[in-house]
């Protein structure tokens, strides 16, 4: 096996160049302090480069210490700490003689260690686990839990879909017709009318040609992504972008690339650059950012897609059923036409209260995928009550938009009141997802904590989860709320953060 001549230079020599030589064109700038995770590199890249470090130095990293490593200062320190500093001929990695428990025992995974970290915080603090929680019936406006009854701010029910008479009485006719379970996949022998019913509504809806329903809204974009892009092609996802987005770049095999944070200006300039290097391109953004209650500005990137000759996917799993005078998502928000998105993503698990996903587009994009999708053509169907239960919420979605007119209207309220109170709601917008961002994760499970003993549910976003200094908790706002809900919450909010501590509080203009 012929091996790449032994490198040269200073450990930061060969480190900065590795990075260069595996990060290809996503390395533009490259410093000691460099976030290595920032440039874009997906997790094989980042792995190929321990994985070459370790072949020239013929040695290997502790386990433990690969998860610390995120700046090239930080590598470079590793590889002197564990490496030494002297390249050794290529091919002659050092064999593990001693197999560790962690590298066989699950309780010894460091992920897993990681994990329990967050418990010895719940503990530090004297706090009861807040998730998990187990709810005594139908969450709307307001919850129940161990027979206490709470506000819940806690559900993606954005439109009161679930628990909706009309919609539960559909999926017990649905039961009663077709039986609790397709049985199999629907190519086999799973299809059922009912199916065919909300395929049709739901391609109506959008505007479309035709529509696939998933099991999963996870795996939806997961499988679509997976499937239709791989080697030679590139993904440029919104920096923000949901991690069903990351992980069918992933199983694609594609190239994948972030671009800052709804830039179209950023995206448009790396397409300009290196748009010919690749077959077919994607861009993938988003109509609600579920973490921060943002959203793109979709006519702009429309145009940067139709300049490059790029596939445009949005993922509507937040906005489809929330934005647009009738609940029809960013496309009718924005006033484009349908047809300008190559591929519609979104879910029928949160404004149309079911479970599952769906593609929506051209009748070949879904013909294709009907016929030779892994998720659908090896997976069973949606079960009959989950297609009966989200063909009779969009048939309520289309016959009462004013379910969509107050969810609009008591977030916006909330988002008013939450900045007149000072609490830090970063880039909301008046979507239904309103951040609280704290950037302590300790203070915001002290905050969740002292919510949920005012009889408000709202859960907390910790590290790693997010970044420590964004830890947060995120309201979820629907049609079920009250005025007086909303007030409520705000007030005991802002009351309970200045108890925590009085910096937290900053009014806004």
């Amino acid at each position: 096996m012929a091996h790449r001549p032994l490198p040269e230079g200073t450990v930061e020599d060969i480190v900065l160049a590795e990075v260069r030589r595996i990060g290809g064109e996503k390395v533009t700038q490259l410093e000691l302090d460099t976030n290595i995770v920032e440039l874009g590199l997906d997790s094989l890249q980042r792995m190929e480069i321990v994985a070459s470090l370790e072949d020239i130095y013929a040695a290997r990293f502790p386990e433990t210490v690969l998860t610390e490593m995120e700046t090239c200062r930080e590598v470079i320190d590793a590889v002197e700490k564990y490496l030494g500093s002297n390249p050794k001929t290529p091919g002659q990695r050092a064999r593990i003689t001693d197999i560790p428990p962690e590298n066989y025992e699950f309780d010894k995974f460091p992920e897993y260690v990681q994990l329990k970290q967050t418990e010895k915080l719940l503990d530090f603090a004297g706090l009861e686990n807040p998730y998990f929680r187990i709810h005594d019936g139908v969450i709307r406006g307001t919850t129940s839990i161990n027979g206490r009854q709470l506000v819940s701010f806690s559900s993606y029910n954005y439109l009161g879909m679930s628990g909706d008479p009309v919609v539960t009485q559909a999926a017990k006719e649905a039961i009663d017709r077709y039986g609790t379970s397709t049985t199999a996949s629907r190519l086999v022998s799973g299809e059922r009318g009912v199916h065919r019913d909300l395929e049709l509504a739901i391609s109506e809806l959008v505007g479309v040609e035709a529509s696939i329903v998933y099991t999963s809204g996870h795996s939806t974009n997961q499988t679509t992504i997976g499937h239709l892009f791989g080697p030679g092609d590139l993904v440029l996802h919104d920096a923000l972008a949901h991690n069903s987005i990351v992980q069918g770049c992933i199983l694609s095999g594609a190239r994948r690339r972030p671009f800052p944070h709804n830039d179209y200006e950023a995206l448009d300039a790396i397409l300009k650059n290196i748009r010919p290097d690749y077959r077919r391109v994607l861009v993938a953004i988003e109509g609600v950012y579920s973490m921060d209650g943002d959203f793109p500005d979709l006519p702009k990137f429309i145009e940067v897609k139709q300049r490059h000759k790029a596939i445009l996917l949005v993922d509507e799993a937040h906005s489809i059923g929330t934005m647009g005078a009738r609940g029809r998502g960013i496309g009718e928000h924005f006033g484009t036409q349908p047809r300008d998105v190559d591929i519609w993503m979104g879910t029928i698990s949160k404004g149309l209260g079911s479970s599952g996903g769906y593609i929506a587009g051209t009748k070949a994009l879904i013909e294709y995928l009907k016929y030779t999708a892994p998720s659908f053509v090896f997976s069973s169907g949606i079960a009959p009550s989950e297609a009966g239960a989200a063909l009779a919420a969009i048939n309520l979605l289309n016959a009462e938009p004013q379910r969509v007119a107050t969810l609009k209207a008591r977030s916006q309220l909330f988002l008013q009141l939450a900045r007149e109170r000072g609490l830090n709601t970063g880039i909301a917008s008046g979507t239904p997802v309103v951040p609280v961002i704290i950037g302590n994760s300790l203070h915001a499970l002290q905050l969740s904590k002292a919510l949920d003993d005012r009889g408000i549910s709202v859960m907390p976003i910790l590290h790693p989860a997010v970044e420590e200094k964004a830890a947060r908790l995120r309201f979820f706002i629907t049609a079920t709320h009250t005025e007086e809900q909303i007030r409520t919450a705000v007030d005991a909010t802002a009351a309970e953060l200045e108890r925590i501590d009085p910096a937290y509080l900053r009014p806004q203009p």
